[in-house]
C-alpha cells in the first residue's frame, strides 16, 4: 500500500495561532470579552510544529481494511461519541471495509448484534467505576477479535478500553480518537495519567477533531510539541444532507413553530448534563422579552432545569421537550432561529450539535472553553462566541440575534456553507481512511 501525497496545511487556518487572531474580530454589540484572554491557553506556542491535516485521497480501490472500534457504549444508545462511531463503522462498511465494534452491554450478560450491517460485541459489564463501564470480559473479547485486526481504533476516554489495549497490543497498528480529557473525576485522572501517556505514546496514530483541543490539553499538548507525526486533526463530521431544506421538512418545522409559539425562537439541543450550561441559558432567557426557547434533549439535571424555569415564571416561554426522535431533529433545527450550546466545562470537546445547526443554515451561539467549540463556530462570522458561565453575556448575545433578522440569516448562509466545506461524513471518512492507510505501510 502506497500514500503518494504529502501532508498539506489545514484548510481554514494554517495554525492555531492564525485562528486565535482571526477569532479576535467582534461585533460592537458583543464586547463583554476579549477572545484572546479567554483562548490564550489553547494557542500553539512559537515555534512550535503544527501537527497537520492528512491527505483526503480517494482509498476506496484498495484492499480493505480490518478495523475494530472499542468503545463503552454503541447503538441505540445515544450520544456524540456514540453517534461518531456509529457514522464512521456504517461509513467504512459501505466503502468494503470489515468493520467490527467491541463495547459493553447494558447488563452482565455478553451479546452479539448486527445493528445496519456492522457486527458488535457487546460485553457484559459487571461494575461502574467514576461513570466508566467494566466488563470482566472485554480483554478476552478484545485479544479474539483485535487479533484478527489490521487497526484497532480506540475512542477515548474509555480506561478500561485503553488499559486492556496497552497490556495485549492486539492488531497491527492502534489509532485512537481522542474525543475529550477526563476533567471532572479528578482523582481517577492522577491514577489513570501514566497509563493514559503510555498508550498515548504508543499508538501509531491519534486523531483530534480540532486544532484547539491539541494545545489545551495536558497531554496531548506534550506530543505535539516533540512528536506531532503523531497527531491528526480529523474534522468530525456529519451526514449534512439531512438537513436539507426540502419541503416536507419545512412542513415539520412549521408544525414545530405552532407548537413552540410566536417570536424568535433559541434552541438547545443534548443531554441535560452538569457541564452543558443549560441553567445558564434558562437564566440569560429570562433577561430577554419575547424570546420563547426550546430544550431537547433528557439526563440527570431534567428536574433541576424544570424547577428553574418555573421559579424564573418563565415557564409559557421555556419548553422542555424531552428526548426529540432523531428522524425528527433537522426539522426542530429549521423550526429555531437561534442554535445555542451555553456549555460551561472543557468536557465539551466540540459538539455535534453545532454541525448539525450549521447544516440547517442557523446562527450560533457558544461558549469559549479552549476546546473546538469556538473553532467550530467562528465568531462574528458563523455566530457569537461568549464567556462561559456568563449569564449577561449571553442573554446579550441572545437578544443581538432575536433582534436582527438580517444578521441572523448571514451567520446562517455562512454557518452551513462552513459545514459543508469542513464538516462533511464524506470528508471525515476520506481522511480517517487516508490516516489508516498510511499507518499500515510497512511491516
Amino acid at each position: 500500500m502506497v500514500l503518494d501525497a504529502e501532508p498539506r496545511p489545514w484548510p481554514m487556518q494554517s495554525d492555531l495561532q492564525s485562528h486565535c487572531v482571526r477569532q479576535e474580530k467582534s461585533l460592537d454589540r458583543i464586547s463583554a470579552f476579549t477572545y484572546n484572554d479567554l483562548h490564550a491557553e489553547a494557542r500553539a506556542p512559537e515555534g512550535l510544529p503544527v501537527p497537520q491535516e492528512r491527505p483526503q485521497d480517494d482509498h476506496r480501490t484498495a484492499s480493505p481494511v480490518r478495523i475494530l472500534h472499542v468503545y463503552k457504549d454503541y447503538a441505540p444508545v445515544l450520544g456524540g461519541i456514540e453517534n461518531h462511531i456509529r457514522w464512521q463503522a456504517e461509513g467504512m462498511r459501505v466503502r468494503g471495509h470489515d468493520v467490527r465494534v467491541l463495547v459493553t452491554a447494558p447488563g452482565p450478560l455478553t451479546r452479539q448484534e448486527q445493528i445496519h450491517g456492522v457486527p458488535v460485541t457487546k460485553s457484559g459489564r459487571q461494575l461502574h467505576l467514576s461513570s466508566a463501564p467494566i466488563s470482566l470480559q472485554m480483554p478476552g473479547h478484545l485479544r479474539r477479535l483485535g487479533r484478527e485486526a489490521d487497526i484497532v481504533h480506540l475512542h477515548a476516554p474509555y480506561p478500561p478500553g485503553e488499559l486492556a489495549q496497552l497490556l495485549l497490543r492486539v492488531g497491527r497498528r492502534t489509532v485512537i480518537t481522542y474525543h475529550s480529557d477526563i476533567v471532572r473525576q479528578a482523582t481517577l485522572l492522577r491514577l489513570y495519567g501514566p497509563f493514559l501517556r503510555a498508550i498515548l505514546r504508543r499508538a501509531d496514530r491519534i486523531l483530534v477533531s480540532t486544532p484547539p483541543y491539541i494545545w489545551s490539553s495536558p497531554f496531548l499538548r506534550p506530543l505535539a510539541e516533540h512528536c506531532p507525526e503523531k497527531l491528526t486533526v480529523v474534522h468530525f463530521g456529519i451526514d449534512i444532507g439531512r438537513f436539507r431544506a426540502t419541503p416536507g421538512l419545512l412542513e415539520q418545522a412549521e408544525a414545530w413553530r405552532a407548537r413552540l409559539g410566536p417570536g424568535p425562537l433559541a434552541l438547545f439541543v443534548g443531554r441535560l448534563r452538569y457541564y452543558k450550561g443549560v441553567d445558564i441559558l434558562v437564566d440569560a432567557v429570562a433577561q430577554v422579552e419575547g424570546l420563547s426557547c426550546a430544550i431537547a434533549g433528557q439526563g440527570p439535571m431534567a428536574q433541576a432545569i424544570a424547577a428553574r424555569i418555573r421559579a424564573r415564571g418563565i415557564h409559557t416561554r421555556v419548553h422542555m421537550l424531552g428526548t426529540v426522535p432523531d428522524e425528527t431533529l433537522p426539522a426542530l433545527y429549521h423550526a429555531a432561529d437561534i442554535f445555542v450550546l451555553p456549555s460551561v466545562h472543557r468536557s465539551e470537546s466540540l459538539g455535534i450539535v453545532l454541525l448539525e445547526a450549521m447544516a440547517a443554515g442557523r446562527p450560533l451561539i457558544s461558549t469559549e472553553l479552549g476546546t473546538g467549540t469556538s473553532y467550530v463556530n467562528v465568531h462574528g462570522e458563523t455566530g457569537l462566541v461568549v464567556p462561559p458561565g456568563d449569564v449577561d453575556a449571553l442573554a446579550q448575545a441572545l437578544a443581538t440575534l432575536a433582534g436582527d433578522p438580517a444578521l441572523r440569516a448571514r451567520f446562517g448562509r455562512q454557518a452551513q456553507a462552513r459545514a459543508q466545506a469542513e464538516f462533511s461524513l464524506e470528508r471525515m471518512l476520506d481522511q480517517t481512511e487516508a490516516v489508516y492507510r498510511e499507518i499500515l505501510v510497512g511491516p
